[in-house]
Order: structure tokens, then sequence, then C-alpha cells
């Protein structure tokens, strides 16, 4: 296919624009062309592709195939001349991400020595993958810190081509994949890679940098970053929900994080003490329940419990003696079914587990003395419990009786 003349490197602000079809194909099921000019970015470099139309059709993909520029289209176009049109608010935003991309990279290698080794512009929030195996607070602040000093000195995005035997006068940040003719993008007097994206005129454009996320990976770092308008959306976000927390604690801002913390470790104890009092309680009721028990076998649906109440329930009930319990109770979106046996009964609940699933469909399993069950139909729980009382029956002399 003959080789698409890239307006975009041109000028990456263009956003219309004709041009002629020199070739009709198909990719994936989907119609397909390649035109003599175009504006549309194909995906490549961790960029994803321009969004946008070429005669009337949504461009669905674009794709670099040696050279040639391919629009894949969600319906076809007739040939001839077609007017392009490229979706102005993501080509923007890919700039933003893009541009701030090289200054961070380079904030990054400037002030720790960090170097890129992949760079993702993903829909929501981008990634760069570091060369460090930590950073601290003060660290991440500092490369902060120097990448938006460079926005804010908006500075001069420029764009040129270089021979390859001459890329050496020129201070790439890394070494270019590519062989031959080179395109730079340079962030004036800061940082020069090789690139073919596209980019902000001026640092000023970028906005805001940053960065909102961190995960080790392949002993190096891997960050996630906004800028511009992303960066702007996240602080929109993040400070309506500061604003709602200060109101419900009656707080200021910069006070939410203390409550939160307060807050967490007073349920923290509560859940502790709430605990204990379960269990004192199930040891209370396990005593009216031997009471009145009329074997050794005790069965039954549990009406009002949690299942971690009926856990403890049969838990005191077989430290108190010879027992074996089997109970149903009805958890939030399914049923719990929990079986266990005293130390004087030797039978191996966990080859209950799989009787159990020849009933009705289960999950879980547990240990010799005790196995808890749950199960999605919740209306059938009492035949659960009678399959679990047989299968005691028929596995255990002492409960024969």
């Amino acid at each position: 296919m003959p080789e698409t003349r890239r307006l975009y490197y041109e000028d990456a602000y263009l956003t219309e624009f004709d041009a002629e079809v020199v070739a009709k194909t198909e990719h994936e099921g989907l119609p397909a062309v390649v035109l003599d000019r175009t504006a549309f970015y194909p995906e490549s470099g961790g960029q994803p592709w321009d969004k946008g139309t070429v005669g009337g059709a949504e461009v669905v993909k674009v794709l670099d195939l040696d050279g040639a520029i391919l629009h894949v289209l969600k319906q076809g176009v007739a040939a001839g001349t077609v007017h392009g049109r490229v979706e102005w608010p993501t080509r923007f935003d890919h700039m933003q991400q893009h541009t701030g991309q090289h200054i961070l990279s380079q904030a990054f290698f400037e002030t720790l020595k960090g170097e890129t080794l992949s760079f993702h512009l993903g829909p929501d929030v981008s990634t760069l993958e570091i060369g460090l195996r930590n950073i601290s607070d003060a660290e991440w602040d500092r490369v902060e810190d120097r990448a938006n000093v460079i926005v804010w000195e908006n500075r001069e995005g420029k764009t040129y081509f270089v021979p390859e035997e001459k890329i050496g006068e020129v201070p790439l940040r890394r070494p270019p994949k590519k062989q031959g003719l080179l395109r730079v993008v340079e962030v004036d007097g800061f940082d020069y890679s090789a690139c073919g994206g596209t980019h902000c005129r001026r640092t000023g454009e970028v906005g805001p940098i940053k960065l909102v996320g961190i995960e080790k990976i392949r002993g190096n770092i891997r960050f996630e970053f906004l800028c511009g308008g992303r960066a702007l959306g996240d602080y929109r976000a993040k400070d309506r929900t500061v604003r709602k927390l200060a109101g419900a604690f009656s707080c200021s801002a910069p006070d939410v994080a203390a409550q939160v913390e307060k807050l967490a470790a007073e349920h923290k104890a509560l859940k502790k003490r709430a605990r204990r009092l379960e269990e004192r309680l199930a040891a209370f009721e396990a005593g009216e329940v031997i009471r009145s028990a009329t074997g050794p076998l005790i069965a039954g649906l549990l009406a009002d419990r949690t299942p971690d109440e009926a856990r403890f329930l049969a838990l005191n009930i077989i430290k108190s003696g010879e027992f074996a319990v089997a109970y149903g109770v009805s958890g939030e979106s399914q049923g719990h079914i929990i079986v266990a046996r005293s130390e004087a009964f030797k039978a191996d609940l966990r080859r209950l587990v799989p009787v159990m699933a020849t009933v009705l469909p289960v999950k879980g399993g547990g240990g010799p003395s005790l196995v808890e069950l749950v199960t999605p139909e919740k209306d059938r729980l009492q035949e659960a419990v009678d399959a679990a009382v047989n299968w005691l029956r028929e596995n255990e002399e002492k409960l024969r009786t």
C-alpha cells in the first residue's frame, strides 16, 4: 500500500481535512480505507488512535501498516475524495497526557536517575514503568514539583526530523528504537525524545501533572499519572468526597484523615467487643440448647441468626459434651450449613461435603470436626440439614439411636 502523508506531523491541532481514498480493504470484518493523507493518529508508541469520522463513517480503529495508515470504519465509504474529522477533545486529551509523560519521564531521570521503561496512555489513567526499586514521599514530591515547574514555565514544544547520522548530536533521553530519519519531540531545553506522537505546542497546555498510583512490577515501579483535564477531574472528585466527609464529621477538610482513622479504630474496637459478646452469648445459649436436647444430635434451622452466630453456637455446644450439630441459617445472599462434632466422635466431616453436593449446589469445606457450606438455594436449607443428619447417623454409631 502507498505511504500516507501524516498531517498530524505538520500540525497536531488540525482536526479537519480532505483526502483521496487510495485503497479499500477490510480489517476484522469491518470496512477499512487507506488515504493519501490523514490527520488521524494510528495506535503506536503507547498512544491510542484518534477518534472521529471519515466520509461521515465512524472511525473505530487506526493502524500503521508499514507507513500506510489504515482507517477501520463502522461502515463503508465511496471511493474518491472524503472529508475527515478528528474528535478534538480526545486528540487534545492524548496530547496533554503524552506531552505530560515526556515531562514526567525527564523529571524522574533528572531527579532520581529513574529511566522510563514503558508507557501506556489509557482511557482513564496513564502509566509509566520507571527503573526504580522504591521511592519516598519526599522523592515523589520532588518529581511532581519538577514536572509542574516545567509546565508553569510554559516552555515551547518543538518537533523536527533528524537524519540518523546526526542523531548523536541530540541529547536524547533514551536511545531510539528505529533507524533512519528520526522525529524528535523536544520540550525546550529540558527533554529530547524520539517520538511520533501528537504533542502540545507549549507546556502550559499540559495543565497540572499528578502521580496518583504506584505498583511494584518486575523489580521496578509502575506509576499511574494524570495530566490536564484528567488531573482536574480527579481533583474535583476527590475534593467533593473530602468536603462531604468533612460535613459528615463536622470538621475541616485537613482534619478528615484523622477523623477517619479515629472512626476506623473505634470500629475495630467495637467489632472486637461485639465478637466477645457473641461468644459469651453463644456459650450461654449452648447451655440452654443442651438442657433441652433429647439426644446427642442437635439439628435445625436457626431464624434471625447470622452465620457467625450459628458457628459460635455450634462450637460451644460441641465443646460442652458429646454432641454433633447440623444447623441451617440464611445469610444475606445465600444459605449456610454448619455441621460440627465433638472429639468424642470420629466421623471425618470432610467426607460429608461431596455427599451434600449431590443433594443441592454447595461450596465450602472445613476440617474433620467442622465444615461450613454455602448454597444459593436458601429455601432448601431444611433439606440440606436433613441430609447432614442422615449422613451423621449413618457414619457415627453413637448417633444411630
